[in-house]
């Protein structure tokens, strides 16, 4: 699904609607059915609120996000099946069980295996039903608990800060390696430099984020990172991060990226983001944006070596 400014029809009356339960598009100034600037500036909001580019184009992914947002707590069942459910109901459950001491893992809105440990384990606690299957009774015995818990960032992020203190050498770690577009004037380098280094390099070049993240996590990468090019003058180093959580390790290797590219490329900006990339990726991950301006032309070898460096770094 793509819309964007002046298109009309069911699919934006759709959009609106969605737009609107979700708090982000008032009545006043909009032109139903029509793609709107009301519209567009809604679009734009709660793109920036959900951590994904502000584009004001609702394309897949935004609408994927609108769709999952209109879960809440309670909705339906949360258990664990085949093709995993998605939404801020499973992101609320987890960032619940996360505060009161069992791991879920990252908070990223997927109920995954370790969701369901975690229910599991918090039902045998509780002296419950070990069913895995949150509903009903349970999610009103959540509520309560949840309102004792304070607003702590749970253990999942004091894992993941605990895993980002001890660290480890770059010689035989597993990287990934996304590839999205032509890049391979960065990654060739890059996966060379790796190579000598020691570190095992797991190439992914599937043509879907989801497919490069199922390809990393299948082969247990301990890091990932994602190279892109865009017809855009910016460039950003991308980890992930959503209000209730984000990666520790992600966002101290983004940071030491900026840190070494900013001697070959000005203006590198590190953002925060829930880009399925990152999001779907289980484990410490970036991705690399460089864009297409002037000033990047003939240096993709010392680019590919900065990253390099940053990986060096971020391994001690």
């Amino acid at each position: 699904m793509a819309l964007s400014p002046g298109d009309t029809g069911e699919e934006v009356r759709q959009l609106q609607r969605r737009l609107g339960e979700a708090g982000f598009l008032p009545d006043r100034g909009v032109v139903k059915a029509t793609y709107c600037s009301a519209t567009a500036e809604a679009v734009s909001s709660f793109q920036t609120d959900r951590g994904l580019p502000s584009t004001g184009v609702c394309d897949d992914d935004t609408w994927h996000t609108l769709l999952e947002a209109s879960w809440n707590l309670g909705d339906r069942a949360l258990v664990l099946r085949s093709p995993n459910l998605r939404g801020d109901d499973v992101a609320e459950i987890q960032r619940v069980l996360s505060r009161l001491g069992f791991d879920c893992g990252r908070i990223d809105g997927i109920f995954g295996p370790l969701a369901d440990r975690a229910l599991r384990d918090f039902q045998q606690n509780a002296g419950l039903e070990v069913d895995g299957t949150c509903g009903g009774s349970l999610v009103d015995h959540l509520r309560v608990l949840s309102r004792q818990t304070g607003d702590g960032p749970g253990i999942a992020a004091i894992r993941d800060l605990e895993d980002l203190k001890h660290g480890q050498p770059l010689a035989s770690m597993k990287v990934a390696i996304g590839r999205f577009g032509d890049v391979e004037d960065l990654a060739e380098p890059l996966m060379a430099a790796l190579d000598d280094h020691g570190a095992v390099v797991i190439p992914t070049e599937e043509p879907t984020a989801a497919a490069q993240a199922a390809h990393a996590n299948l082969f247990e990468a301990e890091v990932f990172v994602g190279l892109e090019h865009v017809d855009d003058t910016r460039h950003r180093v991308a980890y992930y991060a959503v209000p209730a959580f984000e990666s520790a390790g992600g966002r101290s290797l983004a940071h030491l990226v900026e840190r070494h590219l900013r001697d070959v490329i000005p203006g590198v900006d590190v953002v925060g983001l829930r880009l399925p990339i990152l999001r779907e990726t289980k484990m410490p991950a970036v991705l690399v944006t460089i864009g297409s301006a002037d000033d990047v032309v003939d240096r993709s070898a010392r680019i590919a070596e900065a990253l390099y460096l940053a990986l060096v770094a971020w391994s001690r």
